[in-house]
């Protein structure tokens, strides 16, 4: 009565409307990026429906009323059979019931920090490979801070993708601008649903004095980049500037960290450092050359060095030298990978991969994709980041990536993939990926007919839970460094 006076309510029936979200700006009609996307997402809450959801209930002209206002097919209409919004289901999260929670997470920083007067003296000493959320994400924080903060450093380069509602990150950036270093940050503001947050930090950033760039209107930025650069003075006299890089698999979001796992490199590579150094310049319009080193970028060569990667494993098994793939990823749907992989499974490639989401390669298929196993892991922390290792008959080419093997992260989006050549280091990379291969707990396996199921377990084999083993393993290296 109170949303219709003088009506009388027969009935009622639940619906949930989507609408299309995707924000399309054409580089040439863009003359203000910041106020195209703005107006975007003001207009986006009137979209066009994608799909329509209503309960089990709802009578069939109600629907079909609905659909017909709405301009949607049938096919886009679902029935839920349970509750409309499981989001509501949140709020169980809140009760207390300690003994229905994980216990907390005792994170650490690498064990590479100790014994070291900073950040930088800490990785000129070597690689600093970092895995979240067992590792705190203060070590990057606090390479920013000191970043900030230290009179040497010169400048300060960092792309920014979905950062959070309050940011040290951010705040660490401003302060260092106003410390007199030259910063310049990235902000993409077309993360989808992070719009109108990022469009707040690009404002706040501007007003500390940095040098704020939006990347480009048809295009995502969506690699993990940070480079500070500073001058240095060695022992023997005189000066060097030397670039120190964060590379990661995930964003640049200390809350997010805590939930999801992602890898991340802390390097003073000079080779990678130069290639840093020309995506930036190519960032922010400084410059449209293109020779990359060491990275794979997107959407310049990433396809095809690794379709060239794949197709260099194939040829190993083919002449039998050693061979294989493992890889880690969210998504797998790209056609033209997928058919490599296929391809190299027919050459005697044994071919392993952890997909946590969609996943449109069918493994096990016979005289097709007989060497492919498929798992996909969900459990306690979202499975975020991307890992892959190439045999390379006995080199063992190991990358980390902001990229899924989807099209729009090869072809569509400004993405990376980075080496990790410390034999230590590639180590720990292939123990996380065998973790995920072998988990009988919280796996699921990918079947040929595109089912999944639980994996079984052998007579006397052991539960394994992969994120339950490696906080296990981090909580043991945490106990000894404190002993």
């Amino acid at each position: 009565s109170a949303l219709f006076p003088g009506h009388d309510v027969g009935s009622v029936h639940g619906f949930r409307i989507t609408r299309n979200a995707d924000i399309e700006i054409a580089e040439d009609e863009a003359d203000d990026l910041l106020q195209a996307i703005e107006d975007e997402v003001r207009r986006r809450r009137w979209g066009d429906a994608v799909r329509l959801e209503v309960v089990a209930d709802m009578p069939s002209p109600w629907r079909e009323q609905l659909r017909r206002t709405l301009h949607l097919d049938p096919a886009d209409v679902f029935e839920i059979p349970n509750h409309l919004n499981v989001s509501d289901f949140l709020e169980l999260a809140q009760l207390d019931v300690p003994d229905l929670r994980d216990p907390p997470l005792v994170t650490r920083l690498p064990s590479e920090f100790r014994g070291h007067t900073d950040v930088f003296d800490a990785v000129r000493s070597s690689d600093i490979l970092l895995h979240h959320p067992f590792h705190a994400f203060d070590a990057v924080q606090l390479l920013l801070e000191q970043a900030a903060d230290d009179p040497d450093v010169l400048a300060i380069k960092q792309t920014l993708y979905r950062v959070g509602r309050a940011s040290p990150v951010v705040a660490a950036l401003a302060r260092a601008a106003g410390n007199g270093k030259l910063v310049t940050a990235l902000v993409e503001l077309k993360a989808r649903f992070d719009e109108e947050n990022n469009i707040v930090w690009a404002r706040e950033l501007e007003r500390a004095g940095v040098h704020v760039v939006y990347g480009f209107a048809e295009m995502k930025t969506h690699c993990k980049a940070l480079m500070v650069v500073r001058r240095e003075h060695p022992p023997g006299g005189g000066s060097v500037i030397r670039r120190y890089l964060h590379l990661g698999t995930g964003n640049y979001n200390p809350g997010t960290a805590t939930l999801y796992t992602d890898f991340g490199l802390l390097t003073c590579d000079p080779d990678l450092g130069a290639d840093v150094a020309e995506l930036f310049n190519l960032l922010t319009g400084f410059s449209t050359q293109r020779l990359w080193r060491k990275l794979w970028v997107a959407p310049d060569t990433l396809r095809a060095q690794l379709l060239g990667a794949i197709g260099r494993e194939a040829e190993h098994a083919l002449a039998g030298r050693p061979s294989g793939i493992v890889a880690k990823m969210n998504a797998l749907v790209d056609p033209e990978i997928i058919r490599a992989l296929y391809t190299a499974s027919r050459a005697g490639v044994t071919i392993d991969l952890a997909v946590r989401g969609v996943c449109c390669l069918r493994p096990g298929v016979v005289g097709v994709s007989d060497r492919i196993r498929v798992r996909s892991v969900v459990g306690r922390f979202l499975e975020h980041a991307r890992a892959f290792w190439f045999t390379d008959g006995g080199a063992d080419t190991v990358m980390l990536s902001s990229a899924d093997w989807m099209q729009r992260n090869l072809s569509g989006r400004i993405e990376t993939v980075f080496p990790v050549e410390d034999p230590r280091l590639k180590r720990k990379v292939r123990q996380v990926l065998d973790l995920a291969m072998r988990d009988n707990v919280k796996g699921r396996e990918l079947m040929p007919d595109g089912s999944y199921v639980r994996p079984k377990r052998s007579v006397g084999q052991r539960k394994l839970d992969s994120q339950a083993r490696l906080i296990e393993l981090s909580a043991r290296r945490l106990a000894e460094a404190s002993g």
